[in-house]
């Protein structure tokens, strides 16, 4: 079974892709996480294969945030999803080691 993160601060937001996700995989395991803390609990108590990252989160951005799980888990696939599709985003993501960017 593959296990997925989804961080995301907006509730909506994340209930929505959560759903979408789970309605296309059924056996798919979907956790939640609101802030780069919730995020680094879940994926210590919970390896996921997979994380959806917002970049604007409370406390640790989501860029910030993917740099220090690529850098502890780097075979892990981080997809950074965001409404702000500026080129200093896009490097931004590069350097943390993001596996994509959605924008």
């Amino acid at each position: 079974m593959h296990r997925v993160l989804v961080v995301e601060d907006s509730t909506i937001f994340r209930t929505l892709l959560k759903e979408t996700l789970q309605s296309r995989f059924p056996s798919m395991e979907i956790l939640e996480a609101v802030d780069g803390e919730e995020a680094m609990k879940e994926i210590t108590a919970r390896l996921p294969d997979l994380i959806f990252m917002d970049i604007k989160l409370p406390g640790e951005n989501g860029l910030d945030l993917t740099a220090r799980i690529k850098a502890e888990y780097p075979h892990v696939t981080v997809i950074v999803l965001t409404s702000y599709d500026t080129p200093e985003y896009r490097e931004a993501a590069v350097k943390a080691k993001a596996n994509h960017f959605l924008a």
